[in-house]
């Protein structure tokens, strides 16, 4: 798991052998969701539409939202609702302004029902409009209004005159009174473009003159995050740290996995690797007390990391690796022939495979099995045995726990022969009964014959 790249398939296989303990992570992140909802009370949100008409640059309208949302515009609005348990500084946190197209700004309210989210925002949009309205007004030149406004009354004067001589003209249809009324009304509408112009001139002309579009419309619903909210993420959220927190103490671990590593680790050689067919406990660890059954009941007591078992042969072919381990430890030790089995406690794997080996031996080498606690490693004095023959699956025991079986080992004055590894596989259906069983016997006999007559 060290250097392999993290598939999809590895994700699956955390949540096929670790569904409980996610099911319980994913229920305590719900609670945890639940419990934060109640720490924060529902809230919603409404807004309310200001038009500001004319023509407005960019940042023009930036600043016009900083001023919705001042404190001089809030501190009024608060002076009008006379909320009491709110401080202006909490309602300035609750109010938002946004430009939308159109140059119209959203003034947006949150509070903790909708009938005061509705009256913070349309109260906030009515005293922006008046705030804005006195900064117009205070910033206008008054002796340039009284001119407009004498300029204004003049052009009424000019168009009644107009009127008055257009009137005046030979009502008759000659060229020369037609021409002149044309003249007239030509006159008239220069004065009225003219004073058109100027208005679009002035930067402050139209721009006091700014509406609020109706009312804020009553919040149906809470404002995010809702209640369902904060429980489905805090469930999804403890789910993923469950499943990050897996892999990544996939990606820490230091159990050694490869054949070179274990050797290295217990500095003797591999004589062979054996197959144990698979079973539900083989890799639960025996264990009794609470810690022991919470273990069982969340499933953490099975190994997640190790790969789904390989379909082997039948129980003929898984035979024949355990003969041939025998053959090679008759080959390696001198006679009298017997050996200290040592499997590390715990190991169910390498515990079975040693019972086979055992029975397959048939007193040929003479084993004697042995679990060695990992922890506490203690093996017992050496007897009649030759050696010992250290028995463990991979993947399961880190370098400085096999170096102490080896250190335990070299205590006790056995030294470590070979190692054998046993791995778990499933099972395939037996042969059919017209094969016979011991198709190998011959082969292993001649071996062992072999050896008999170079004696």
């Amino acid at each position: 798991m060290n250097d392999d790249t993290i598939r999809l398939v590895t994700i699956g296989r955390i949540i096929r052998r670790r569904w409980r303990l996610l099911t319980v992570l994913a229920l305590v992140g719900a609670l945890a969701g639940y419990g934060t909802s109640l720490l924060f009370p529902p809230r919603y949100t409404t807004s309310a539409s200001v038009l500001l008409p004319g023509a407005w640059e960019e940042r023009e309208l930036v600043t016009q939202e900083e001023i919705a949302t001042s404190s001089v515009v809030v501190d009024q609005a608060a002076a009008a609702l006379h909320w009491s348990g709110v401080s202006n500084s909490e309602l300035r946190d609750r109010v938002s302004a946004k430009t939308a197209d159109g140059n119209i700004i959203k003034i947006s309210g949150t509070a903790e029902t909708p009938e005061r989210a509705q009256q913070l925002a349309d109260q906030v949009a009515k005293q922006f409009v008046t705030f804005a309205a006195r900064i117009v007004d205070d910033n206008t030149d008054p002796e340039a209004a009284a001119q407009r406004e004498a300029l204004q009354q003049t052009v009424v004067q000019t168009s009644r005159r107009i009127t008055e001589l257009a009137d005046a003209a030979d009502p008759g249809q000659t060229v020369e009174s037609v021409q002149a009324r044309t003249e007239l009304e030509k006159l008239r509408t220069t004065l009225q473009e003219a004073i058109g112009k100027l208005d679009q001139a002035d930067p402050s002309a139209g721009r006091a003159n700014m509406v609020v579009m109706g009312s804020a419309a009553r919040p149906t619903g809470e404002a995010p995050p809702t209640r369902i909210q904060l429980v489905v993420a805090g469930a999804l959220l403890f789910f993923l740290l469950g499943v990050v927190g897996h892999l990544t103490a996939a990606r820490m671990s230091r159990r050694l996995r490869t054949q070179p590593e274990i050797a290295a680790a217990l500095g003797a050689a591999l004589l062979g690797t054996v197959d144990v067919p698979g079973e539900r406990s083989a890799h639960r660890p025996e264990g009794r007390g609470p810690r022991a059954t919470i273990r069982r009941l969340l499933g953490v007591d099975v190994r997640w990391d190790i790969p789904a078992p390989q379909a082997s042969g039948d129980e003929v072919s898984r035979q024949i690796r355990y003969r041939r381990v025998c053959t090679r430890l008759r080959d390696l030790l001198p006679a009298p022939r017997g050996l200290l089995v040592v499997f590390p406690e715990g190991d169910e794997i390498a515990r079975r495979a040693a019972g086979q080996l055992v029975a397959e031996a048939e007193g040929d080498p003479v084993l004697r099995m042995v679990g060695v606690s990992v922890s506490h490693p203690l093996v017992p004095d050496r007897g009649n045995e030759s050696g010992a023959l250290v028995v463990l699956s991979p993947g399961s025991w880190t370098a400085g726990e096999l170096a102490g079986i080896a250190e335990a080992c070299a205590d006790a004055k056995y030294e470590i022969v070979g190692i054998v590894l046993a791995g778990m596989v499933r099972a395939l259906p037996a042969r059919s009964a017209g094969r016979p069983r011991n198709t190998s016997t011959p082969v292993l006999a001649v071996g062992h014959d072999a050896k008999g007559s170079s004696g």
